[in-house]
């Protein structure tokens, strides 16, 4: 008896799953972010090129284009293919009142809930690995041969822990308004808001470390960085934010810098004191952060959507 409702609960979980997948693939909303994405993608590839050509000069090998590109969407692409994703998830259902036959099929809200998460998480890889893969391939071509394309898997999972912050606050926001608008709007307010007072906040005030614990780009640093250029010792300079939108970038550098250290400077210092902290803490610290959020928002999103009532 208890393997076949076991059974049975994975079957209905399945059958939410494909429903849920063919739904976002033919989403219009998803097709123009995922073709925007290739054309940004083609644009970053192309364009160098094209300038090159345009002022007579040769374009130089780059082998570390690849690995410092990534799927090349920075922190505004990863919060449109958020909003794209799930916006209308739990929301939609409620606007166009498929919620009522819907929950009144033997499927209990947590198998629909996870079914629909599940869902929008295979989307969501599925696009970044193409992205990922167009990204490399033309790079290779473009820029000659990449230098730790091995990294690329630390690079994409990071990214998708990125992109799933937003998610979560999305469909929280979405599940508790039950609009798909007020949780596109919602969120983009926050988003615009974080990007904006980000760097002001970094630069210019003393309570940089605020920005540590919000979602989004964090604060700006430098990593320092000794290497060699044709046997001459330099110093190499890498920036680093330590918000979740930089979990990817933060992953690859201590991969391949682990005792590095990420220094942060503030214009209303008097004298001018930098602040230093190892990359491995902010790493760390961006991943707790990240698991905090995606817990925290999916935990409300799941515990109001089940404790919604629907009128028929």
């Amino acid at each position: 008896m208890r393997e076949k409702t076991g059974g049975d609960w994975k079957t209905r979980f399945l059958a939410v799953v494909k429903y849920e997948l063919l739904w976002n693939i033919r989403k219009k909303k998803f097709i123009g972010v995922i073709t925007l994405a290739f054309t940004l993608a083609t644009l970053s590839l192309v364009l160098p090129v094209a300038l090159s050509n345009m002022s007579g000069g040769e374009l130089e090998a780059n082998p570390e284009y690849v690995i410092s590109t990534g799927a090349g969407i920075g922190g505004l692409g990863m919060f449109l293919f958020a909003v794209v994703m799930v916006m209308n998830s739990i929301s939609g259902e409620f606007e166009s009142g498929t919620i009522v036959p819907l929950l009144t099929k033997p499927v209990s809200r947590t198998t629909v809930f996870l079914g629909k998460l599940l869902a929008a998480f295979i989307t969501l890889l599925s696009a970044y690995a193409s992205l990922f893969i167009y990204m490399t391939v033309g790079g290779w071509i473009i820029y000659g041969p990449q230098n730790d394309l091995y990294l690329l898997p630390l690079s994409l999972l990071g990214t998708i822990i990125s992109t799933l912050v937003w998610m979560a606050i999305v469909l929280a926001i979405g599940t508790i308004s039950k609009s798909s608008l007020l949780a596109a709007l919602g969120t983009f307010g926050i988003f615009m808001a974080l990007t904006i007072s980000s760097p002001i906040i970094s630069f210019f005030t003393n309570q940089a470390w605020i920005m540590h614990y919000l979602p989004g780009s964090g604060a700006y640093g430098l990593i320092q960085i000794q290497t060699e250029i044709q046997g001459v010792p330099v110093i190499k300079s890498i920036s680093a934010l330590t918000g979740t939108d930089s979990i990817a970038a933060n992953l690859v550098n201590y991969a391949r810098y682990p005792s590095a250290n990420v220094t942060f400077y503030s214009l209303s210092s008097n004298p001018l004191e930098p602040i230093t902290e190892p990359l491995s803490f902010i790493l760390l610290r961006s991943l707790a952060v990240a698991s905090a959020y995606i817990i925290g928002f999916l935990f409300a999103a799941w515990y109001f959507f089940k404790r919604t009532q629907v009128l028929e």
